[in-house]
């Protein structure tokens, strides 16, 4: 599995439909300062669902929406879309190319596709689980990222090691679970409170019935 190409529309420096194809082997893009270079890097992240705004560089999600110029109007969206490559079928879906599309409008929505089919940021989350480029992935390594590693948390550093070794998909499934028996917990809490309440007014109601 590889990244063939990315497409970006109205994304911070690329308010113009572009696209950018890459190689199965290794593609370098260099160019000055302020060229855009790492709104490339964050456009990838973004699409893989990044959620901090502080780690792509802005102070707010709506930055990523190209504000405008002297010359050019702001736009209302910032589009971006990944297409990946699926021969070896590493990603679970019975297709050749899969493609994830991540759209944000000035309102605050959000759209999410998966192979142009409407789908939830959740949906992208499990499909890219424990191919590296999930949230807790190791595929994008910005600068800092290693230091941040060794000196993070041991907790913070087995979600890498587990993401490496295949098996965060089941600790997701596991918090999942667990998440919906305290759930179920709470719900039955305040069902058994309910009937205590009605169990009270049975009483009074039955002698008012027996007088009537």
């Amino acid at each position: 599995m590889y990244l063939k190409s990315l497409e970006v529309q109205g994304f911070k420096s690329f308010p113009d439909k572009t696209v950018l194809q890459f190689g199965s082997d290794i593609t370098a893009i260099v160019g000055p300062n302020g060229s855009g270079k790492s709104n490339i890097s964050d456009a990838i992240s973004w699409v893989l669902g990044e959620q901090s705004s502080k780690a792509l560089r802005g102070a707010k999600m709506e930055d990523v929406i190209f504000g405008g110029t002297q010359k050019r109007a702001p736009v209302g969206y910032a589009e971006a879309t990944l297409v990946l490559d699926n021969q070896a079928g590493q990603l679970r879906i019975e297709t050749p190319e899969v493609a994830i599309t991540r759209r944000y409008y000035r309102s605050g929505e959000s759209e999410y596709f998966i192979n142009r089919q409407t789908a939830r940021l959740r949906d992208t989350n499990e499909l890219l689980m424990d191919t590296g480029l999930g949230r807790d992935g190791y595929s994008i390594i910005g600068q800092g990222k290693i230091d941040s590693i060794v000196a993070a948390r041991s907790e913070d550093r087995r979600e890498v090691f587990e993401e490496a070794a295949g098996i965060s998909r089941f600790r997701y499934r596991k918090e999942e679970s667990e998440r919906r028996l305290n759930q179920a917990e709470e719900n039955l809490l305040r069902l058994r409170d309910i009937l205590t309440e009605l169990e009270d007014r049975v009483g009074p109601l039955k002698e008012q019935s027996e007088k009537a």
